[in-house]
């Protein structure tokens, strides 16, 4: 009952005299602190939102320009041609000192100064916004930069000189277009022409051009008012219906995850690598709600969209009947945490103190020497997150509702992100291959109800001291969790550091109130529920099968040495494995960004080109000549790049047939087209793995601080996931995920087919064993 007693901020008695008060200092001097940090925040947001609302102008450029009226006009020259005296005449007429005509001049004299200054910063924010929205530098080849573009970098630069914050471009960055239907259409046309014969080949030509005479044009207007009336005309419906809309369990078929430095080891003990994340992961969020990140920026000088990172904390997603909904907070100052079947709240803040990763370390330590027994029914609850979302709805609905068991549930949807302290160990190990697998399927699904998985995210301690995330779709692409995970591992590893024995740097405060137990009250029926959606996650996660390695035979750096993209040399590999695999071609899904638009997420690259697949062909008949293959090669990674360069332009085609086909649904229209593209499977879903967004450490200087990147499972029944990043200049991680359930997948055999494809490809340029 300690945490009961810490919670009382005064106590009272009634006595014959009336009511005696006994006021508790310290409670009211935390309330009293923890009121002037909340202020605190709100003037810091003030400040953020005028700076942020006047870049790239600023405060001292508005006194410069009032400073340079003020003092033409002493100098008896009117800069503002009639204006100034224009305004003063228009100023009310007062009494009093402060009414002289020497002040309605200074006043008049401030006013036409901000109402210059401010027609500045719209002029040189639209100006900027025109320069963003030039891509031509993304299509120029590797040191032959047009004269054009070079003027074009000088102007960005110019224009963009000031240290901006995090959100101050996000009025500049330029709006996704909405590609015409013809061009879609015959970009569409080429991405399948390979995977069709002649005949299927035509019938989809036919279908395609009757959709574009008859159907598109009334479609392509209604996207067309949207793309000038919505900030970005792809966004609000990819995520309502790609993501909130979806019915089946997020465990697997939607949650991805992300892996720790998996070939450095900072410390053994659970509780105290857990101290140091979750104290990093909290300055990180206030570095975000100071807007003291510096947003990721293209060549340096080209930014990407942050608003996904607004969502990143304080967020869960609520489940619903027909759709969900995500629930964002401005704050919260907890975490809930898991443990052996019960659920705790652990307060981050000590009245406004951050606490320090010591004061974590022995918060999370009290919870694993905690001996109580979970309750009946607590110890499966999560696996309701994990099962179907209408089941969850009902349930949360029935048995949430009130009392004890909303209250619990809302310590866990209100907290800033939910922890997981399992009692199993996972890493890397290097003389195990097998390991990195099960690593990777422990952070995928756990045992189905160790996760939260309606949390934006969940941190994964195990026992031995290695971490992992697991993190909810419909908030944010990949890229963005990856931001905080490199700020996160890198403080932990060069800033906060260990003592000897591995524990926080400092001395913890045991006057601390211990994590406080969630209370509930699961009836047996709602335990029915619970069990039922954990045997529909169990049968889920039973089906997966992850195989994770590393390659090292070579990375990056002898990619190089082949004059092509990285991506475009894996992408193809890829190609050739899956045809070695399964003996033909399939549609083929890589994610690509399009955050240098406003709103941007994701687009898709159809991988599976005309190109690679002759090349393809080519290298499976084995009597062609290494230079004909060479050049074959080339031209299949020469398409891939502009194909990844013109999804990232907003010229690409799978969201535009999206928006087109929500837009037919809404209108009640029938298109046989779409409905057929739409449901095409992706058999063969891939994407790479952004990493070293922040510069933490020099990855030079420190090779084996590599994280291993992350995985999610397959899209198809019949088809692979493939992961996979290119983690330096010797070493690439892959991910690649199938299901048990089908007879025509297996997730090792592909792996190896990687492999070797990868392999047969460095051959062919000949690159020396010595240089790999």
């Amino acid at each position: 009952m300690a945490e009961a007693h810490q919670a009382v901020a005064f106590q009272f008695t009634v006595t014959p005299d009336g009511v005696d008060f006994r006021l508790s200092r310290e409670a009211l001097k935390q309330v009293y602190l923890s009121g002037i940090n909340s202020w605190k925040k709100r003037l810091i947001r003030i400040k953020n939102g005028i700076l942020r609302g006047v870049y790239p102008g600023s405060p001292t450029s508005w006194l410069v320009v009032v400073m340079a009226t003020m003092g033409s006009s002493y100098c008896n020259v009117d800069i503002s041609m009639g204006l100034v005296c224009y305004i003063q005449r228009c100023l009310p007429e007062g009494c009093g000192p402060y009414h002289t005509p020497q002040t309605q001049a200074l006043l008049s004299m401030a006013v036409f100064s901000t109402g210059v200054w401010m027609m500045g910063i719209f002029l040189f924010r639209q100006t900027l916004k025109l320069l963003l929205s030039y891509h031509g530098w993304m299509f120029e080849m590797h040191g032959r930069t047009s004269h054009f573009t070079k003027v074009w970098a000088i102007c960005v630069r110019l224009l963009s000189s000031r240290q901006p914050m995090l959100y101050s471009f996000q009025t500049s960055l330029p709006t996704l277009p909405v590609p015409s239907v013809q061009a879609t259409i015959q970009r569409y046309l080429e991405s399948v022409r390979p995977l069709l014969d002649n005949e299927e080949y035509y019938r989809m030509e036919t279908l395609a051009k009757e959709f574009q005479d008859k159907t598109a044009p009334r479609l392509q207007k209604y996207l067309v008012l949207k793309s000038w009336w919505a900030t970005n005309y792809v966004s609000d419906w990819w995520e309502e219906y790609i993501y909130l809309r979806g019915r089946n369990p997020l465990m697997v078929n939607s949650n991805y995850y992300v892996m720790d430095f998996v070939l450095v080891k900072n410390t053994d003990v659970q509780a105290a690598r857990l101290g140091n994340i979750v104290h990093a992961m909290i300055l990180y969020r206030r570095k975000l709600d100071r807007e003291d990140i510096k947003p990721v920026m293209a060549l340096g000088m080209v930014p990407m969209c942050s608003y996904q990172m607004e969502r990143m904390f304080n967020t869960t997603r609520i489940p619903g009947k027909k759709t969900d909904v995500l629930q964002h907070l401005s704050d919260s100052r907890h975490v809930a945490v898991y443990h052996k079947g019960r659920f705790f709240k652990v307060w981050l803040y000590e009245g406004s103190r951050l606490l320090k990763p010591q004061d974590l370390e022995m918060q999370f330590q009290r919870i694993l020497d905690d001996p109580s027994l979970p309750q009946p029914g607590e110890e499966r609850l999560a696996a309701l997150t994990a099962g179907g979302r209408v089941e969850w709805a009902q349930a949360r609905q029935a048995f949430f509702s009130s009392g004890k068991n909303k209250a619990a549930l809302d310590a866990i949807e209100r907290a800033a992100f939910f922890v997981a302290l399992d009692e199993e160990s996972h890493h890397y190990d290097p003389e195990d291959e097998a390991s990195l697998s099960l690593y990777g399927k422990a952070l995928l699904h756990g045992n189905c109800y160790n996760r939260w998985f309606d949390k934006s995210f969940t941190l994964i301690a195990f026992k031995n001291g290695h971490l992992g995330l697991n993190t909810e779709h419909a908030w944010a692409d990949a890229p963005i969790i990856g931001h905080l995970w490199e700020f996160v591992l890198g403080t932990d590893a060069f800033y906060l550091g260990y003592t000897e024995t591995g524990h926080c740097v400092g001395k913890p405060n045991p006057a601390l109130a211990p994590p406080q137990r969630l209370q509930w009250d699961i009836p047996e029926q709602c335990q029915a529920v619970i069990e039922s959606s954990y045997q529909v996650a169990k049968a889920l996660a039973d089906d997966v099968e992850l195989y994770c390695f590393q390659f090292l035979p070579f990375g990056k750096g002898l990619i190089k040495k082949c004059r092509t993209s990285p991506d475009a040399f894996v992408q193809i590999a890829l190609q050739l494995a899956h045809f070695r695999d399964r003996g033909k071609f399939c549609l083929t899904y890589e994610a690509s960004m399009t955050r240098m638009f406003r709103e941007g997420r994701t687009e898709t690259v159809r991988s599976c080109t005309s190109e690679s697949t002759a090349f393809v062909q080519a290298m499976v008949e084995g009597t062609h000549m290494k230079a004909h293959l060479q050049n074959l090669f080339r031209k299949a990674s020469e398409k891939h790049q502009n194909m990844y360069r013109l999804a990232m332009t907003g010229a690409g085609i799978d969201r535009h047939l999206f928006c087109l086909y929500v837009v037919s649904k809404y209108l009640g229209v029938s298109s046989p087209f779409l409905a057929e593209v739409l449901s095409e499977p992706w058999r063969l879903s891939t994407s790479q793995i952004a990493q070293f967004q922040i510069r933490m450490f020099d990855p030079d200087q420190y090779p084996n601080h590599l994280g291993a990147g992350g995985g999610f499972g397959p899209v198809a029944d019949d088809g692979y996931g493939v992961s996979y990043m290119i983690a330096g200049e010797n070493t690439i991680f892959f991910h690649v995920s199938s299901k048990f359930s089908s007879s025509e997948t297996n997730a090792q055999r592909f792996g190896n087919h990687i492999r070797q494809a990868l392999l047969d490809i460095a051959d062919l340029f000949q690159v020396p064993k010595a240089d790999r």
